[in-house]
């Protein structure tokens, strides 16, 4: 599985609205909703080879008030799949919402691993 099935997978236990990167305009949802990107990969490499895939997800909860379970679900769906994650919360003002960051790196599938 890539890295973005795993999140997937794990995000559909949540059973809150999601998408990669974001929402368009016309399929606007109101919250609770997620949103995750990758917005890097830290490999594993050496001799000018990459060994190792390591894609770094961010996973964003937004809500109108804070919700302690959901956060829960989250972190429980992701533990069940041995994620290990970083947390931080914030409250936005102009949108009058709460969001909780999720950071993560999770090791790309390791069926691209060929014989030479």
């Amino acid at each position: 599985m890539t890295a973005n099935e795993i999140i997937e997978e794990a995000l559909k236990e949540v059973e809150v609205e999601y998408r990669f990167n974001h929402f368009e305009t016309e399929e606007a949802v109101n919250p609770p909703f997620i949103c995750y990107t990758n917005p890097e990969t830290r490999n594993f490499y050496a001799d000018g080879k990459v060994y190792m895939t390591i894609q770094t997800i961010n996973i964003e909860l937004y809500t109108d008030q804070k919700t302690k379970e959901l956060e829960e679900k989250i972190e429980a769906a992701l533990q069940k799949r041995g994620i290990g994650w970083s947390k931080a919360e914030t409250y936005i003002e102009e949108e009058n919402m709460y969001e909780v960051l999720y950071e993560m790196e999770v090791k790309e599938d390791a069926g691209n691993d060929e014989k030479e």
